[in-house]
């Protein structure tokens, strides 16, 4: 199954809470990960939240983005209990 981000809600400060179409849902903290230059204007909070879902993950309009398998893979080390 390729995966794909279905929806993502700003929960606070660099958190989101992400659906993913294989049944996947959960909280991550991107907070950690903005490094490089392209990440740079994400640690903006307000920049961070204008985020929005291009194709199959998350984008931002300075061109960064996440691999979602990268995404699915911080819900499952964030919050366990909250997948399927």
């Amino acid at each position: 199954m390729i995966l794909h981000v279905i929806r993502a809600d700003h929960v606070t400060g660099h958190r989101l809470h992400l659906w993913f179409n294989d049944g996947t849902e959960g909280d991550i903290d991107l907070r950690k990960v903005l490094n490089g230059p392209i990440f740079e204007p994400l640690r903006d909070v307000n920049y961070f939240k204008r985020f929005r879902l291009d194709g199959h993950t998350l984008a931002w309009e300075n061109g960064a983005d996440f691999a979602p398998e990268y995404l699915h893979s911080l819900v499952h080390a964030e919050s366990p209990a909250s997948t399927r």
